[in-house]
């Protein structure tokens, strides 16, 4: 185990929760980028398999932390765009206007 690697991730994995809260609360995608938190996704499931298949020590549960906490933003994300969709889907409409009636 490194202690080098076990400081990365906790930094990394401290940012998390924030991140997390903020788009709960927010209910908006903006700001938020779905491409990047999938690859840092990859990212962990890449650590996770090192763990397992190489050297396994109790870092791999900081990984599956980590892990855990990126979906449950990507998670956020996917229910702030289906906000999103329906908010804008419902907005005023206008009804076309009508030709004016001109009085003889």
């Amino acid at each position: 185990m490194s202690i080098f690697e076990v400081i990365m991730l906790i930094c990394f994995g401290a940012a998390w929760p924030l991140s997390i809260y903020k788009s709960y609360i927010s209910r908006s995608t903006k700001g938020k980028s779905v491409s990047f938190l999938i690859v840092i996704l990859i990212g962990y499931v890449a650590g996770i398999l090192n763990k397992v298949f190489n050297q396994y020590d109790m870092v791999v549960y900081l990984y599956l932390l980590n892990f855990m906490m990126v979906l449950i933003d990507l998670l956020i994300y996917v229910r702030n765009s289906k906000i999103a969709a329906a908010t804008s889907s419902h907005r005023y409409k206008p009804e076309m206007s009508r030709p004016a009636v001109s009085a003889k």
